[in-house]
């Protein structure tokens, strides 16, 4: 593999100078415009590609019709952006993700996207009385188990996105399916994600069960995890499954922010870069063919953080 940088420090496309052509940065996405017939970028064009949202930690049990209820305030801007899927990194709905209390709160705001939501379970999803899972099998149906499984993937354009339920990494079942899901995988890029991080400055703090996971997915050569749990947000720079910096490493996004009260940051880890709590908010994710860039959207609708922006490996 290819050292993975940033585009922003090492970009790896160039442009020609041609007369009257134009360049243009648009959702992270570069555009070239040629100010004549046959003027083109020398080596690729970085096209357009699409933009996901993501987030975890999501509908505590209040409506709109409370000013401090947060989760109809995050759902306003993932309409308003409109992206192509949405990914939830599990906790969709507090307490115990009942039927009933997914119906009451999580569908009135959340639900509005529901038939685009690409899921996966929490620590929250197992707590309902009626068996771990029950309230979220029973609400997302085939969205969440679209092979009879509470994990699975799917592609969008040049991206193979893998979504696994980290309640269960203990189960040799899993493990041996996402292997051969990557081993089959003909996409450049690959985003996994999941409930539980590896890595996480809040206080639930780092959880090791996602360690093995992270090196299957590292050696596959993937880019991106993104995780909730802690209540926050948090990015970091390419590591290894040990913590060690390494541009060649994967790129974590915590994302806890879809409306559970915030936690704090209790123990600042190695090689984050941006730490972030009570801010409630979505996470845009901008996926071009061979990179991506993201940005925290508040719930006010401001970009409260810029990521740099990756190529693939």
């Amino acid at each position: 593999r290819n050292p993975r940088n940033s585009l922003v420090r090492n970009p790896k496309f160039s442009i020609p100078a041609a007369a009257g052509a134009a360049l243009a940065v648009v959702g992270g996405a570069v555009f070239w415009s040629p100010g004549s017939a046959g003027a083109a970028p020398t080596e690729r064009q970085v096209r357009a590609g699409f933009t996901a949202v993501a987030v975890g930690d999501i509908a505590e049990q209040c409506t709109a019709d409370d000013s401090s209820c947060e989760h109809p305030k995050t759902a306003a801007q993932v309409e308003k952006i409109n992206p192509s899927f949405v990914m939830t990194m599990g906790d969709n709905q507090y307490d115990d993700a009942r039927l009933q209390d997914f119906e009451d709160y999580y569908d009135t705001t959340w639900g509005a996207f529901k038939d685009k939501t690409r899921p996966v379970p929490g620590n929250h999803e197992t707590y309902d009385p009626e068996g771990p899972l029950a309230g979220y099998k029973a609400y997302f149906g085939d969205i969440a188990y679209p092979d009879g499984k509470s994990y699975y993937s799917y592609d969008q354009d040049n991206w193979h996105f893998v979504a696994l339920d980290s309640n269960s990494f203990d189960d040799s079942a899993q493990i041996d399916w996402l292997k051969a899901d990557l081993a089959a995988n003909t996409k450049k890029c690959v985003a996994a994600y999941w409930h539980h991080p590896l890595y996480s400055s809040g206080e639930h703090g780092n959880d090791p069960v996602g360690r093995p996971v992270w090196k299957i997915l590292d050696e596959a050569g993937a880019e991106l995890v993104l995780n909730g749990h802690d209540h926050h947000y948090e990015r970091f720079a390419p590591q290894d499954a040990d913590g060690n910096a390494d541009p060649d490493g994967m790129v974590e996004i915590l994302a806890g922010t879809g409306g559970a009260n915030p936690y704090k940051i209790e123990e600042v880890q190695p090689n984050s870069e941006k730490q972030l709590t009570g801010t409630f908010g979505v996470v845009k994710l901008n996926f071009a063919d061979a990179g991506f860039s993201w940005e925290l959207i508040g719930s006010d609708g401001q970009a409260a953080d810029t990521s740099p922006s990756y190529d693939c490996r």
